[in-house]
This record gives C-alpha cells, structure tokens and sequence, in this order.
C-alpha cells in the first residue's frame, strides 16, 4: 500500500481536497469542526501534516532509516555496531543521503517508527538488523511498500533483499576448533533467544556436540550486555563440573568474561579458554588477546549501504548475498585444558552431561541456561 494523497484524505472525510490542504497546512478557511475532521482521518491514514507537500511531490528525503530495538546500553559500548555504522556512513555520505538511526526498546515501538518515518516521507528506504524468528517487521514492510535490506538470513521466497554470513558455519569452526585441542564441556554465551542468528548459532553447537561426543554443550541466553556476561560466566565458573571453555557472541561480554575469570583465580587460557564470536580492538588489546571470529564489518556496513541504494535507484527486490563466512583468528586465549583437578572436577560419582540430555544429576545449570538439545526447534520464517 503507497502513500495517501490529498485525494484519499478528501475522498475518504467527505470534503474538497483544497479543505484538506487547508486543514494540513494550518491555514484558514475551514470550520473547526472540518479541520478536526480532517486531521482525524490523516491520523487513521498513517499521514503526517508537516511533510505533505514533500510526499504529493514525490521528492525523495535523501535519507535512509535504521532502527535497533536493543537496550540502549548495549549499543553504546558495542564495537559491531559502531563499526557497522562507519560502513554505512561512508557510502551514504559519498552520495549524500543522511542516515536516521533510533534505537527502542522493543519491536512494537521499531514497526511504529517504521510507519511514522514513512507516512512523514522521512525515509527513502530501511536497513533492517537482528532479524528474527517469525519475523512481525517482513510483513510490515512489505505493507509500507518502501525498499529495505535486511542484514541477516538467508531468506526463502519472496521478501526484502538480504545480506548474510554463515552463522552456523562460523560457530561450528570455534566448535571444532575447542574440540581438536582437547576441549569436552563447552559453554555458550549467546545473544538474545529471539534472533535468528543467536538460534543458528546454537543449534550448530547442538548438532557439533553430538557429532562430537562432548561431555557438556550448554548455551546460556543474554542481552548482550557485559553486566550479564560478567554474572553468566560467574554463575558458570562457580559449577562444580565448570566448562573448560566458553564461547562468547560478542567481544564485549568476552572481555567482561576474561575480567570474571580473573576475579575468580581462573587461569585464561590454562584452565578456561575464551573465544569471541566478534573480533575488534577490544579483543585484540586485552590480556591474554582473545581468540575470536574475524571479518570486516566495516565493508559489511559499506555493501549494505550500496545494495539500499541500489535497490532505491532501481525500485527492484535486488538479489540476495551472501558475505565471506567469519574466520576464526587463534590468539593467546585459548589452549588445550589442563587435566581435571581439584577446581575443575566435580563431586566423585557426578555424571558427565550428555549432549541433548539435559542437565546431570546434582549439576548447577545457569539461569536461562538451554542444554545443546533443547533448543528452540520453531522453523525460521519464509
């Protein structure tokens, strides 16, 4: 569905279309009554006064829109984001388009920008990220009817174009990894349970822990966020059968992590190895500097941004793409385990936790905490 017009406001109060452009400009020469009327179907029909006369003209806004509907505290601290931004930011400036950026607090308050930003011609298109499972925004979109790229997928059918790495090929080269250099009870990290790629993630810790026979493969749901990186590797290191290795989804609840295990007598890498799924100068300047997935988000940032516009100057769905696959960069945070000591090991008779299985007897799961087999097995939308 495009736009309202004049017309449609006209049509639709039962009114002449200059009554309608009277009442949208302020300008007299209707009652109070009609001008009250007027502003009240505008208002049902997703229209914003102050920008009418740049959408009859059908003049583009020179911008495109981006919101992330995360707690705010954890994109400020979030070298992704910020990277993925100077990305963006260097192929629209070159052409001149602005970049509107608005972080909320969750999806509802994200599709109402969507149809604010739109119904005010605010926006020529929408860079969409964290996609999710059942994803409410696609069909939005698809309604609102303005170009979008989505950062995520892949997709299946019909839909906004979208641009993606393999998630699920990324972690099971950490996986592997830990497991080629001993490594049998592995912890997960993971963002929010909601996002496709935080559940490609850790199904594909499920399906290499059983390909591999590990002991233990637990994931543990957060928001991101170091406070709740800090408490969920204190609640793990605090087991009595603890992993001898955790994966983390971002550099900064890794480097939380490290601090954690410092606090806590925890020898980084003898007796706990760290890995991040983002790599950033954050990793790199720490001590030990953490093992961690690398790729340019800088370019990721730039190929979005040239893929919108491209789909803006063309007004077609584009095709989707995928980028080159994270590689894992090995660095000073990882090693074989140590044997199993006194601080590692747990009470005698403790079973091992089978992949799949669920908790062991007597074993301290962290809150939130899903087993490798237990995962949200909902299909991902179309």
């Amino acid at each position: 569905m495009g736009r309202p017009t004049i017309a449609d406001i006209a049509r639709q109060a039962g009114v002449s279309k200059g009554a309608v452009s009277f009442a949208l400009n302020g300008r007299p020469g209707v009652s109070e009554a009609t001008r009250a009327r007027i502003l009240r179907v505008a208002e049902e029909m997703n229209w914003r006064p102050h920008s009418a006369a740049r959408a009859l003209g059908g003049a583009r806004a020179d911008a495109v829109g981006l919101v992330i509907a995360r707690p705010a505290r954890t994109i400020g601290v979030e070298p992704f984001f910020s990277q993925l931004l100077s990305g963006l930011q260097a192929v629209l400036s070159a052409r001149s388009v602005a970049l509107h950026l608005m972080v909320v607090e969750d999806t509802a308050a994200e599709i109402e920008v969507y149809r604010r930003w739109t119904s005010e011609h605010r926006v020529d298109g929408f860079i969409v990220v964290d996609l999710q499972l059942r994803d409410p925004r696609l069909a939005v979109l698809e309604e609102l009817g303005l170009p979008a790229v989505v950062l995520g997928g892949p997709g299946k059918g019909a839909g906004p174009l979208r641009i993606w790495a393999d998630d699920r090929e990324a972690m099971l080269s950490i996986v592997d990894y830990l497991a080629a250099i001993g490594h049998r009870r592995i912890a997960h990290l993971a963002g929010l349970p909601h996002f496709q790629h935080t559940q490609r993630r850790i199904r594909a810790l499920r399906d290499a822990s059983r390909r591999l026979g590990l002991e233990e493969a637990v994931s543990v749901p957060t928001d991101f966020s170091d406070a709740e990186g800090a408490a969920a590797t204190r609640t793990l290191l605090s087991r009595p059968r603890r992993p001898t290795a955790i994966v983390y989804d971002s550099d900064v609840m890794a480097v939380a992590g490290l601090g954690v295990a410092g606090e806590m007598g925890v020898a980084v890498p003898g007796e706990l190895s760290i890995v991040s799924f983002d790599d950033s100068v954050l990793a790199r300047i720490v001590h030990p500097p953490l093992t961690a997935l690398s790729r340019d988000t800088f370019a990721l940032g730039e190929q979005v941004a040239r893929s919108l516009l491209a789909v803006i100057d063309d007004a077609g769905p584009g095709r989707d793409l995928q980028m080159p696959t994270p590689r894992l960069t090995v660095r000073e945070s990882t090693s074989p385990p140590a044997a199993d000591g006194p601080a590692g090991a747990g009470a005698a008779g403790t079973a091992a936790v089978p992949a799949g299985d669920g908790p062991a007897p007597g074993a301290v799961s962290p809150p939130g905490a899903v087993s490798a087999g237990t995962v949200d097995s909902a299909p991902e939308p179309v």
